[in-house]
């Protein structure tokens, strides 16, 4: 946990740094100034999650807490506010700027700790959490990817019925496995890839023997993919009941 100390006494500050060095927290004082502004100087240039708690004293030369924590209202660092008793109102006024709490001087180490641990506690949790919806998020993202590489895949096999199905090219044109695909396709449809494209080449044939009565059965054939006819015969037979030259006959 890294935290900065901003008080204008150097013994508070020595004190304090002892103190929470000494609790086994996995506390790290990374930055320990005599005021407002120098502390704040620190602050702007740290990342996101580089500081995680910052100890302010209320009354301090060049920029004082009221200030230095008005500046800090967009980091998402817990802020301790340090205030003597005639300092009580200036305490109460930084809680709605959103301090996470504040400690009468001289500080309690018992208090300090107590504070501390909930703190970390609470920065834990919520990173926690944050990583859940990031994984989630992720995970989504990657939902969205799968249904759209199963539609590429819907549209490439509507276009290319009639060319050699190649499980390995196919894969290729999507980067993915071939195993991976095959899998996806199946959970995402209910039916292999296979099973797909025979759906798609026979009802591409039923429309040819619609739409075009004349041509040759080991025509049609080769126009849905299938270079032997015998084959394709008894696959559309399987499919639909009947066989290519029965189909047409009820289509006139």
């Amino acid at each position: 946990m890294n935290i900065i100390i901003a008080d204008d006494e150097e013994l508070i500050r020595l004190g304090l740094q002892k103190i929470m060095t000494n609790m086994e927290l996995g506390i790290q004082i990374i930055g320990s100034y005599s005021n407002g502004m120098d502390a704040w100087t620190h602050i702007s240039k740290l990342g996101e999650g580089e500081l995680d708690v910052l100890i302010t004293d209320i009354k301090m030369p060049l920029m004082d807490g009221l200030r230095l924590i008005e500046q800090m209202k967009d980091k998402r660092v817990a802020t301790i506010v340090l205030s003597g008793f005639s300092e009580f109102d200036y305490a109460r006024r930084a809680l709605r700027f959103g301090v996470r709490d504040y400690l009468l001087k001289p500080v309690d180490k018992t208090s300090l700790y107590d504070l501390l641990v909930r703190i970390k506690q609470e920065r834990s949790e919520s990173g926690k959490a944050e990583h859940s919806a990031g994984a989630a998020d992720r995970e989504e993202a990657s939902n969205e990817k799968e249904h759209h590489v199963i539609e590429r895949m819907k549209a490439i096999l509507e276009q290319e019925y009639d060319k050699n199905f190649e499980m390995e090219r196919m894969a290729e044109n999507v980067g993915m496995s071939a195993n991976y695909l095959s899998r996806l396709f199946k959970q995402e449809t209910g039916i292999t890839l296979t099973e797909y494209l025979i759906d798609i080449r026979i009802e591409k044939a039923k429309q040819f023997l619609t739409d075009h009565p004349n041509l040759k059965n080991y025509e049609i054939s080769q126009l849905v993919g299938y270079s032997d006819p015998v084959y394709f015969n008894k696959l559309f037979k399987k499919m639909v009941g009947v066989t290519p030259k029965d189909y047409k006959g009820t289509q006139r």
